[in-house]
């Protein structure tokens, strides 16, 4: 799988944000990687980075992040190796040994849930439950159609039902600013595609999916509150699979899902809707940081540590 993150598409984005992109390759490995900024200072990102065909293309990569992050002044490195030819058992060790540290979160999901797209797209249609198979098949008989779109401006229609979606459940969606320049630079370059769902004309849910070059990732999506019962996002996200099948694409990411032992998890619910769609789990590293000034890195660290352990005691004695 190529990972939408190490593409030349999340490159010229995260350039038209005002952001420093590198970009190197050698045999059999390549990266991208972001500056950024925390309380530690500069950080050189990679998401989901580097990408390394074996160890040893590994460790070429991690010794060019490292040659970047000293020449832009970086603290530190944070990589997520997804595909970095280490084996998943024992990756843990195979990064201590390298110097990397766990970070002290993991930015992207450390597990997804992938719908592989080999075959015939009824063979991806029978791993499904047969409620969403018969909900595609069928909702055009309540009126509902479905249409897609690289037009920038149409990325309105998905604010508005976060909008509805973050009031229902509380939470907090990423900005519009933030999602208005995705589509603005992604959409028309064929990166990014709306999927819209209609009731007699009408957008009643909408999906937004960003493609590398085998893989198509469902990034963001919601729907219209008072329409619910029609359970458009259903059969929307199966039109966005069998679009993705049509463009030649290998894999459809459903995006993170929550641990099987944790049914108490925040994503739980989303989890339970990804999974009937049929796939396959894919698990992570996780992200992990290459102090490059340690120093300084290891009283980031401590400082985040203690702030840690303070902050129970402030909300005991009410300061």
């Amino acid at each position: 799988m190529e990972y939408f993150l190490q593409t030349q598409a999340w490159a010229d984005f995260q350039a038209s944000l005002g952001r420093r992109v590198h970009q190197e390759s050698g045999p059999g490995w390549s990266f991208l990687a972001v500056e950024e900024r925390n309380p530690a200072g500069k950080v050189l990102y990679s998401p989901y980075g580097p990408v390394a065909s074996s160890p040893e293309a590994f460790d070429a990569a991690l010794a060019a992040l490292a040659g970047v992050a000293r020449s832009c002044g970086a603290v530190f490195i944070r990589i997520e190796p997804a595909s970095a030819g280490l084996s998943m058992p024992g990756v843990t060790e195979e990064l201590r040994r390298r110097g990397l540290q766990p970070a002290p979160v993991n930015q992207q999901p450390e597990l997804s849930w992938v719908v592989d797209l080999d075959g015939d797209f009824k063979d991806v249609l029978a791993a499904m439950k047969p409620v969403n198979r018969n909900l595609y098949r069928n909702i055009h008989k309540k009126g509902v159609t479905f249409r897609k779109s690289q037009d920038p401006d149409d990325i309105r229609i998905l604010l508005n039902f976060l909008h509805m979606t973050a009031r229902r459940n509380g939470f907090k969606p990423q900005s519009d600013e933030y999602l208005t320049k995705v589509a603005a630079s992604l959409m028309p370059a064929g990166a990014a595609t709306l999927f819209v769902a209609e009731l007699h004309g009408g957008p009643i849910a909408a999906a937004l999916a960003y493609d590398s070059a085998d893989t198509r990732t469902y990034a963001h999506a919601a729907m219209d509150d008072s329409h619910r019962k029609l359970s458009a996002g259903i059969p929307l996200l199966v039109t966005l699979m069998a679009d993705a099948k049509d463009r030649g694409l290998k894999h459809v990411d459903l995006w993170g899902v929550a641990p099987a032992d944790q049914p108490d998890h925040k994503w739980a619910g989303f989890t339970a809707f990804k999974k009937s769609f049929g796939g396959r789990e894919v698990s992570y590293p996780g992200t992990w940081d290459l102090p490059v000034k340690k120093l300084r890195y290891g009283a980031y660290q401590l400082a985040r540590k203690l702030r840690t352990k303070l902050l129970p005691l402030r909300s005991r004695t009410g300061s």
